[in-house]
């Protein structure tokens, strides 16, 4: 993870982008059927969207609560410090599997990053980080995860009940079965781990079948992850982040002036920052702090650095990105 808050992967990072847990029934419940938020919410789709009530009461009768999904959100693999984060991600079995990926897609990835002007790299990096290129993409019944969320999940009920009205729509557009798709605890489904409003607004048919397959669909994998970061700004070829060495520690002004590129060249050079990668006095910055464990570890981030914060709003997630897009680059030249 877009758009909103693109949550498509703050799914992903909620450590479900890689490890969904598979369905376990002691953490299942009786379903919707009586439950009045879903009530409501059928009325709602019924009004909105002229859909069939009988069909909607059978789906989330058989909908079920999920204590395991109501635990699993409430342990970001964000809230992680960056030296224990980043080897969850940067590993040689991710690495490796990245350069697999692009040998046996360099076709498909060639034509995405001429139509989409997007850094196949980095295409590659976000699929290996969200399902391990493929290899995990949830084992959720995406209508049990958004219910729970939905009605059972009060810190975010407005966001997830929003997404689960979207599911039902992309549903009905890509032929997909409402009670058999998977996905992460989040409701994030395929490659790329777009949660339904991503996938409805960012997914694309590059294969040319009619639909959007985010699951089976290479083309169409590789393509909406380009137009996803197409869409927010990305610029091909250009910098996404810059390691740098502040002669001290940088003021509060610096360090907590947000993930959105802010900051100029002169600012930097104020407070004894040098950045090799900035293109001119236009180019701004934002200043990323990483915790090491010998002390903070300072970073630039760039304008696509920030266009893949639109994914995942974490630093750490983008972080993860550029670093393992840069080993995998580096391993393919070898």
């Amino acid at each position: 993870m877009g758009h909103r808050m693109r949550f498509l992967g703050f799914i992903a990072l909620l450590l479900g982008t890689s490890a969904c847990s598979s369905l376990s029934a002691t953490s299942e419940r009786p379903g919707f059927a009586n439950h009045p938020e879903a009530k409501a919410f059928i009325d709602e789709m019924v009004e909105r969207h002229a859909m069939d009530r009988a069909e909607l009461t059978g789906l989330f009768a058989e909908a079920q609560v999920r204590d395991d999904i109501l635990r699993a959100i409430s342990r970001p693999a964000e809230g992680k410090p960056w030296h224990e984060y980043r080897p969850i991600f940067l590993t040689r079995s991710r690495i490796d599997g990245g350069v697999a990926f692009w040998n046996e897609h360099a076709d498909i990835l060639a034509r995405v990053e001429k139509a989409f002007g997007v850094d196949a790299q980095v295409i590659v990096a976000i699929i290996g980080v969200e399902t391990r290129y493929g290899g995990n993409t949830g084992s959720y019944r995406v209508i049990d995860a958004l219910s729970t969320l939905a009605f059972e999940y009060p810190p975010r009920a407005k966001f997830f009940r929003s997404e689960l009205e979207q599911f039902l729509l992309l549903t009905k557009e890509e032929r997909v079965d409402r009670r058999e798709a998977r996905g992460s605890y989040a409701g994030a489904m395929g490659h790329g781990q777009f949660i339904s409003s991503s996938y409805r607004n960012f997914a694309v048919d590059f294969d040319g079948d009619g639909r959007r397959d985010l699951w089976d669909s290479r083309e169409d994998i590789i393509a909406s992850v380009a137009n996803y970061l197409s869409v927010h700004g990305w610029q091909l070829g250009a910098p996404v982040a810059e390691r740098v060495e502040p002669k001290t520690r940088p003021p509060e002004e610096l360090t907590g002036a947000g993930i959105k590129p802010s900051l100029t060249p002169a600012q930097l050079e104020a407070a004894g920052i040098q950045s090799r990668q900035a293109e001119g006095a236009d180019t701004k910055a934002a200043l990323i702090t990483l915790e090491q464990q010998d002390g903070p570890e300072y970073w630039l981030g760039f304008n696509n650095f920030y266009v893949i914060t639109r994914y995942n709003r974490s630093p750490l997630y983008a972080m993860a990105v550029y670093q393992l897009s840069e080993e995998i680059r580096e391993a393919k030249g070898r």
